[in-house]
């Protein structure tokens, strides 16, 4: 008797375990991917330096495709007002892109001594890009395809959108054109 219930007990004990590992190897599988973080870049700067992402973890990031003869250019004094303001929690990347109307045709020294000469941008300035097509920067295909930022599809309709990401670098909100740096839609968030 003494060896037939040391059996079953011996059989249950084989069987949990293997319902154990069965079920964590479930689990495993069905783990939810949480959206990844702009945090994995690293982009050329303006000034042929590196924007290395990761160093931002802590602040939330509004990056802005810039252009400097658009109608919407003089958001550069509001960026970099914004940026002044709040810059112990968020930190404010420029991306310059001469995708519309060719109106950002210099180059990178040419964007640089503009921003410079005319509003004392001081925030981090990326390289020329493009935002959309067939040559967009892999950023800008991270922030506008759900698929990698596992958050929103977005599409680039024109020159100063942005985007505000957390301090873990994941996409809160998108904002086009005609949203203002200092306007309610974003301080709030911040």
């Amino acid at each position: 008797m003494f060896k037939i219930i040391l059996f079953a007990l011996m059989l249950t004990a084989c069987g949990s375990t293997s319902i154990k590992n069965t079920n964590m190897e479930k689990a495993e599988n069905m783990k939810i991917e949480s959206p990844k973080s702009i945090h994995q870049f690293v982009v050329t700067a303006l000034d042929g330096g590196k924007i290395d992402f990761s160093t931002l973890k802590g602040k939330k990031i509004l990056i802005v495709n810039t252009a400097s003869e658009c109608g919407y250019t003089p958001q550069y004094k509001d960026l970099e007002t914004l940026y002044n303001q709040y810059k112990d929690r968020l930190v404010i990347v420029g991306f310059p892109s001469n995708d519309f109307g060719g109106q950002e045709p210099g180059t990178n020294d040419e964007i640089k001594s503009f921003c410079t000469k005319n509003y004392s941008v001081s925030f981090p300035m990326a390289a020329k890009v493009s935002v959309k097509g067939e040559s967009i920067a892999p950023i800008y295909q991270w922030l506008t395809q759900k698929e990698q930022n596992g958050v929103l599809d977005a599409e680039i309709k024109w020159n100063f959108n942005k985007f505000l990401l957390d301090e873990n670098g994941i996409i809160i909100s998108k904002f086009e054109s005609n949203t203002t740096p200092l306007s309610k839609d974003i301080t709030d968030k911040l």
